[in-house]
């Protein structure tokens, strides 16, 4: 009687916690994460430096528990948030140069000898926008100030001519 007892209880029962689509979803999160950042690195790529490795948890392969899928969601959720705030702020440095130039362009006087490059606009190049005087010191004793674009990099000129010639 005491063996039909002991086999009806529960504790006897080893019954299991179905993992699989817990991982499956954490799989999930985590991969849209990772595009995510991927796709903020590209965007920032030239601009500001987004870290987008993703680092390694172990030194030989196996199989996450949800604890470390929970951990690793949890960093790049982080690291996401971080890349946005960078991206953020590098935008409103750019758009401040941007007005910056536009207030240069209006008044050149009022902005003497300052030079914005293209990087600071967040342009690809090498080009810069100068207030400087006209007609040297002469201008610059008559108040005659003018702002002169650069046409670039000046070694990528001579390179491009340099290929042409062989």
């Amino acid at each position: 009687m005491w063996d039909l007892l002991e086999r009806e209880s529960m504790k006897g029962l080893a019954v299991g916690v179905d993992e699989r689509p817990a991982r499956a979803q954490l799989r999930a999160q985590i991969g849209r994460l990772e595009r995510e950042l991927a796709g903020l690195f590209g965007e920032a790529f030239g601009r500001v430096e987004v870290e987008h490795r993703v680092g390694v948890l172990s030194a030989q392969p196996r199989v996450l528990g949800l604890g470390e899928l929970e951990r690793q969601r949890d960093a790049l959720a982080g690291r996401i948030a971080a890349a946005r705030q960078t991206l953020r702020a590098r935008a409103r440095e750019e758009e401040a140069s941007r007005e910056r130039l536009r207030a240069m362009l209006a008044a050149p006087a009022d902005f003497k000898w300052v030079m914005i490059t293209r990087a600071e606009l967040g342009e690809p190049g090498c080009g810069a926008w100068h207030s400087r005087p006209r007609l040297g010191p002469i201008g610059m004793l008559m108040g005659w100030w003018q702002v002169k674009v650069s046409s670039g990099c000046p070694l990528a000129g001579r390179l491009a001519a340099v290929e042409q010639a062989t």
